[in-house]
């Protein structure tokens, strides 16, 4: 927010909490094609870094440059990252690094300003999920196992630890810290969906929650801080976690009201949360400090698309789905 004066700062915060803003589809893609037996649908992901949105479609991760004027971003990608055979499942971006992880199971290193890239053999399935932090990247699979990479030099690549999660891992997140992380599974073969685990020695730490549903898998969780943190998923359910107070019991819950599963969370770190629905595009915000959703906004009709990435500045927000990339302008 530096830089905005103070009044439009506040026109844009009551413009958030009234759900006033300019929409706009900003990019549209080939949806493939899915058929009642295949998972050939694609699942963008997305990062945000004040000049650039990075965007995967299919296997590549494409730089779009936003529009200094804050009308959206340049149709035209400025770089495009490749290496995968199959589609980016997830992506991180950090310290002009991308490290993303595909359906072919690799795991690719870009630096963003160069041509230098490193690609390794990660896991026997797809990656669903990666995470990169202080030379170590966490990596999780649909082949059930968690595992720890070192990017230093000389060593990149080499796997450190392998853990044995019993279950599909969908998410996956380094503390700040940078002593442990966390695993968000399918709940499938394993009771506990999220567990906190020693990056150091590979060994479990702590379950968070109890008593969850089968199936009630974990899609995606933030770290707030080293001790708070949210997660979500098929269970409907946003939970928000203080591991100073309980591992047993979240701090907070909030459940979407029209029971669809929720794909991804984002926060600002300070009240507002906003989140990502399996159906019609519904993007909603959250105030942590009310129990009822804030706002909504359905994004997709009249096909059914989940939201399978959003990210926010202070004053847009960007929702990936399954065919286009959804813009919200709150200085409207």
């Amino acid at each position: 927010a530096a830089g905005i004066p103070v009044k439009e700062r506040v026109k844009v915060s009551q413009n958030w909490r009234h759900g006033r803003c300019r929409r706009e589809t900003v990019l549209k893609w080939k949806s493939k094609q899915v058929t009642p037996f295949s998972s050939t649908f694609l699942m963008p992901w997305m990062e945000l870094d004040g000049e650039y949105l990075y965007l995967s479609q299919a296997e590549n991760i494409q730089a779009y440059r936003l529009c200094p004027d804050g009308t959206g971003l340049q149709r035209h990608p400025q770089a495009i990252f490749s290496g995968h055979q199959e589609d980016v499942c997830r992506f991180v971006l950090v310290n002009s690094h991308i490290v993303s992880g595909g359906g072919d199971g690799n795991i690719i290193l870009h630096k963003i300003h160069g041509s230098y890239s490193v690609k390794f053999s990660a896991h026997e399935q797809e990656v669903n999920c990666v995470d990169f932090q202080g030379g170590l990247v966490v990596s999780g699979s649909r082949d059930r196992t968690a595992k720890v990479w070192s990017l230093s030099a000389g060593r990149v690549g080499q796997c450190l630890h392998t853990v044995q999660t019993e279950d599909r891992v969908w998410s996956i997140a380094i503390s700040p810290l940078l002593s442990s992380f966390v695993t968000g599974t399918a709940c499938c073969g394993h009771t506990s969906p999220l567990r906190i685990w020693d990056l150091e020695s590979s060994q479990l730490l702590t379950c968070l929650g109890t008593d969850f549903h089968r199936g009630a898998g974990v899609l995606d969780v933030f770290y707030e801080t080293p001790s708070l943190l949210l997660s979500c998923g098929y269970d409907t359910y946003i939970r928000y976690w203080d591991i100073r107070t309980s591992t047993r019991k979240c701090v907070q819950e909030w459940e979407e009201p029209h029971d669809s599963a929720l794909y991804c969370i984002r926060s600002d770190k300070n009240h507002m949360i906003a989140s990502g629905s399996s159906y019609y595009g519904v993007v909603r915000l959250w105030d942590k400090r009310q129990t009822r959703c804030l706002q909504s906004f359905h994004l997709s009709s009249p096909t059914s698309s989940p939201v399978y990435c959003l990210r926010f500045s202070t004053t847009h927000l960007y929702a990936a789905l399954a065919s286009a990339l959804h813009v919200l302008d709150f200085t409207a």
